[in-house]
C-alpha cells in the first residue's frame, strides 16, 4: 500500500501537536539534549526500538548528551507521512516519559 506525502497545511498541523518539532529541509526534525552521555546513549536505543516496531527509520545523530533525529519517507519520494508524524509522536512519547520501558 502506497503511503501519501502529506500537504504543507497537513504538516502544519501535525506540527502544531507536536512541541519542539520542525519542518527543515522536507523533513520533521528534532533535537533533544538529555544531560549526559549515558542518557543519550540510552534514548538512541529506545528510538532504535521504536523504528524496528513501526519499521520506519530515521536520521538519528547522537552527539555527547543529544540526540537529533531527521525523518521524512523514502517510499514517498523522500516526502512527510503520517508513518512519519507516528515515529515522531513515539519518540516524544519516550523523550517525556510517557513511552518508556
Amino acid at each position: 500500500m502506497p503511503v501519501e506525502p502529506l500537504s504543507q497545511k497537513e504538516i502544519e498541523e501535525r506540527l502544531a501537536e507536536l512541541p519542539g518539532w520542525s519542518l527543515d529541509d522536507g523533513r520533521l526534525t528534532r533535537t533533544y539534549r538529555l544531560g549526559s552521555h549515558f542518557a543519550a546513549t540510552a534514548m538512541v536505543v529506545h528510538v532504535a526500538q521504536v523504528q524496528e516496531e513501526l519499521d520506519h527509520h530515521s536520521d538519528l545523530t547522537l552527539g555527547y548528551d543529544t540526540v537529533s533525529l531527521a525523518v521524512h519517507t523514502h517510499s514517498a519520494g523522500g516526502a512527510v507521512t503520517e508513518k512519519d508524524v507516528e515515529l515522531a509522536r513515539r519518540v516524544e512519547d519516550l523523550a517525556t516519559g510517557h513511552g518508556a520501558h
